[in-house]
Order: structure tokens, then C-alpha cells, then sequence
């Protein structure tokens, strides 16, 4: 029972933070947008040091909250995401008139629901993680009241939010109809279990997901809602979001025992294909980098539920942890380079923007191309390594018709994002287009997740090593 406090403590720290940063805003003096910028960090570094003091077992919660080598993982890049994400907010909330307890309070609190989401072993956690989750987002996509884009982008997302939790707890009713029990863990073998009914829930359950994390064809809000987010609140809506459920995905496949795995993969094949094409082909016409990259992580979302076809081997889960680091660096370092780059009147998202940039602003655009290049998956890139490692495992999955497919999607979007580095390097400057400078915390944020694909890239051996380590099974 001593340990209870410490399977849960980051959950306490980000929880504490929250309410701290809200006390401090409500009685504070005019003028503590910095104060509570720096208690964010601190409460963020906090929680990333408390992920390894989590314990792999405990009896009493294990019903409810997993705690092991696999859920450190998440939480601890789930709580790297939002250190990201709030420096580089540091000039652009400011900027924007935003860098208040608002902002930073909901970031920690979205960063709790995230953290239940990915650790949830029963579907009333998953469930309320996820709501807090949506609902911080639901705040942080509007936060800026003054501008009808942002406020636009709230309301798509929230009543898609809302039609994904009813199908959700449509879809969590069905499990508990058929199984008896909320729990993830049940035998199919059961004579008490409806394997129907629970098809049906998996089914429900699947769009709900859908909806959130965008799985075509409910990926349709995804492109508007991430145009008209602050940048930064895009970059963890792309990121620290998608990382909590597909951890939270993975979990319920291994769980997943037959027959009902095998009914599942079919819908797991069709997902994945409609994503990979659905994302790649209509990213190919966009001129607007936010949507651009909107629709990329609506195919990158597909090359992971294309992974999952092989989360029953090793090298499966390994692929899905490896890819979804890379994912949430390349990810954040892209919408954090547009966030850095933005001016306090609006974001820099057109094409036309970033026209020589390359020379103007190097240091920037050499991170952002980086990140585009990492999502084309060329060498010697995270995201090169990243590919062939989630390939080589759906390949050996026997899964060759659909790796086939998302070769020929990754093929295509080398166009897609070298677009992009010839607008930066081989166009010329736009003499009417005002650039800003990058504040340290900017500088900070851009150079880690610069190193890390490098890394990771380069000499991904460790990387691997300690996920193997780390006991994903």
C-alpha cells in the first residue's frame, strides 16, 4: 500500500502543477505570464523524473492503471511532448495574448488526461482520460477568443468530440454487455461472453477512436482544426494526443486473444489502407503548410495502425514505440518551427511564406527540414530508420500487400515535403515578409528534437536497445 502514491505520483505532479499555475493566475499580481511559463517547466520536468521512480507492478491498481516498463515509455514522452510544446510557446503565447493560467494550467491538465489514456487497463479510466483530454483541447484550441479562426476550429473539433464519445461509450456499453465486466482482460472462451456483442463494441469503439485521432474517413476535421489552433496547440494536438491512444491501442491489441483478433485485423487492414491513401493523395494538392502537415499525420497515423497488423511480434512492438518517438519529434518540431516563425498578427502558413527562409532564417529552416525530410523517411533521418524498422516488422507479419502499399505512399510523399525544402532554398526571399526572431527557449526546443532525429537517425542502436529494455510486451 506504501507504493500507491508512487504508481501514480506524475499523475499527482501534473494534477498539483495545474492547480498550482490556476491558484497563482487568480492571485497573482498583473504581468506572471513568465512565473507560471516557468512553473509549467518545472512541473513538466518533474513529472518526466517521476516516470522512472514508477514501479513495474502494483497489485492494488493493476485492475485499473498499468504500471510498468512500457507504460514509463509513454508517460515519460508524453510529458517530453508538453515540455516541448510550452517552449515553444514562450514568444508565441505572449505574442498572441494568451501566456496566462489559461494556457498553461489546461496544458497540464490535458498532459493528465494523455498520461490515463496511455496507462488505462480499464475502460472507465480510458474513458475519463480521454474526456479530460478533449476537453483541455476543446480550451486550448480556442484560447485565443479574439479570433474567429481559432474559435471556428473549436467548435469543429469539439462536436467532433463529441460525436467520438458517444460512439465510444455507445461502444464501451457493448463490451459490458457482452464481456460482464469493464475491464480490458477477459476470456473469449467464455461461456458468459457474447463475441459478437464485443466485435460490435471493438467496432464502436474503433470509430470513436477515429474521430480523435483521425483515422479515415474521420480524419475530415483534422486539416481545418489544426489551421486555425495556436501552432504550439497544434503541435500537441498532432503529437501528445496521438501518443496516449495508440499506446492505449496497443495495450488492447495484445489483450486481444482469438478469435476475436483475427475478425479484428480485417478492420485494422481496411483502416490502415484508406489512411495511408486518404492522407498522402490529398496532402499532394495543399499550398498551406499547417494543412499540409495536417494531412501528412493523418498518413502517418496510418503507417501505425499498419504496425499494429504486427503488434503480436516483437519486433511489431518495438516498431510502434520506436516510430511513435519519431513521430511526436518530427511532428513538434515542425509546428514548433512554424510557431517560432509566426508574428503576433497571425501564423506563417502559406507556401509562400517560408520563400527563402533558408537564408534568412537558417538555423530554422535547417530543423524544418530536417522534420520533412525525417517524415519523407529519407536517410539519414529518425524517420528513415523508423520506417524501415515498422516495414521490416509488417513484412515479417505477412503482411506484404499493405506494406507494399504505404511503400508506394512513402514513395509519393517525397514529393510531398521536398515541395516544401525547394520553397526554402530555391525561391527568393520575400523583401515585404517580416521574419521574427527566435527566443532562447525557442532555440532550446528546436536544437533537442534537431539532435534526437539526428540521433536517432544516425546511431539508433541505444534507442532500441532501451526500449527492448524496457520490457514492451
Amino acid at each position: 500500500m506504501e507504493s500507491n502514491g508512487i504508481v501514480i505520483l506524475p499523475e499527482i505532479i501534473l494534477a498539483l502543477g495545474g492547480l498550482l499555475i490556476f491558484s497563482t493566475g487568480a492571485f497573482g499580481r498583473r504581468g506572471t505570464g513568465q512565473s507560471l511559463f516557468v512553473l509549467a517547466l518545472i512541473f513538466l520536468c518533474a513529472t518526466i523524473f517521476a516516470c522512472f521512480l514508477v514501479p513495474f507492478s502494483n497489485p492494488f491498481l493493476s485492475q485499473m492503471l498499468e504500471s510498468n516498463g512500457y507504460t514509463r515509455l509513454f508517460m515519460g514522452l508524453i510529458a517530453s511532448v508538453a515540455f516541448l510544446c510550452v517552449l515553444f510557446s514562450s514568444r508565441y503565447a505572449g505574442a498572441k495574448g494568451f501566456n496566462n493560467d489559461a494556457y498553461y494550467g489546461v496544458l497540464l491538465f490535458a498532459a493528465l488526461g494523455m498520461d490515463l489514456t496511455a496507462r488505462a487497463a480499464h475502460w472507465l479510466i480510458f474513458f475519463l482520460g480521454l474526456e479530460l483530454l478533449s476537453i483541455s483541447l476543446y480550451i486550448l484550441i480556442a484560447i485565443r477568443r479574439d479570433d474567429p479562426f481559432n474559435g471556428e476550429a473549436g467548435i469543429k473539433y469539439l462536436i467532433t468530440g463529441a460525436v467520438a464519445g458517444a460512439f465510444l461509450a455507445f461502444g464501451v456499453a457493448l463490451w459490458y454487455a457482452g464481456t460482464g465486466s469493464l475491464s480490458l482482460v477477459f476470456d473469449p472462451a467464455s461461456k458468459s461472453v457474447d463475441i459478437s456483442l464485443v466485435m460490435a463494441a471493438l467496432t464502436l469503439i474503433l470509430v470513436g477512436i477515429g474521430f480523435k485521432i483521425s483515422f479515415a474517413p474521420f480524419h475530415l476535421w483534422t486539416p481545418d482544426v489544426y489551421q486555425g489552433s495556436p501552432a504550439p496547440v497544434t503541435a500537441f494536438l498532432a503529437t501528445g494526443s496521438k501518443v496516449a491512444v495508440f499506446a492505449f491501442l496497443i495495450r488492447l491489441c495484445l489483450l486481444l486473444q482469438p478469435p476475436l483478433w483475427e475478425a479484428f485485423k480485417p478492420i485494422l487492414w481496411i483502416t490502415a489502407f484508406l489512411t495511408l491513401v486518404a492522407g498522402t493523395v490529398t496532402a499532394l494538392s495543399q499550398t498551406r503548410l499547417k494543412r499540409l502537415l495536417a494531412y501528412s499525420s493523418v498518413a502517418q497515423m496510418g503507417f501505425l495502425i499498419m504496425t499494429l497488423l504486427a503488434v503480436k511480434t516483437e519486433s511489431g512492438r518495438f516498431g510502434l514505440a520506436f516510430y511513435l518517438m519519431v513521430y511526436a519529434a518530427m511532428d513538434l518540431g515542425a509546428f514548433g518551427i512554424i510557431a517560432s516563425l509566426s508574428n503576433e498578427k497571425k501564423d506563417r502558413d502559406t507556401l509562400e511564406a517560408y520563400e527563402g527562409l533558408g537564408y534568412t532564417r537558417p538555423w530554422s529552416s535547417a530543423v524544418l527540414t530536417l522534420c520533412l525530410l525525417s517524415l519523407a523517411g529519407l536517410p539519414p533521418t529518425a524517420g528513415f530508420v523508423g520506417k524501415v524498422v515498422i516495414f521490416k516488422a509488417v513484412l515479417q507479419a505477412g503482411e506484404v500487400s499493405l506494406a507494399l502499399v504505404a511503400i508506394l505512399m512513402s514513395v509519393l510523399s517525397i514529393y510531398l515535403y521536398m515541395k516544401v525544402v525547394v520553397v526554402l532554398y530555391m525561391k527568393p526571399a520575400a523583401a515585404t515578409t517580416p521574419v521574427t526572431t527566435l527566443g532562447i527557449f525557442e532555440q532550446a526546443g528546436a536544437g533537442i528534437i534537431f539532435l534526437f532525429l539526428l540521433w536517432a537517425g544516425i546511431a539508433p542502436s541505444p534507442l532500441l536497445t532501451l526500449i527492448g529494455r524496457l520490457g514492451i510486451s
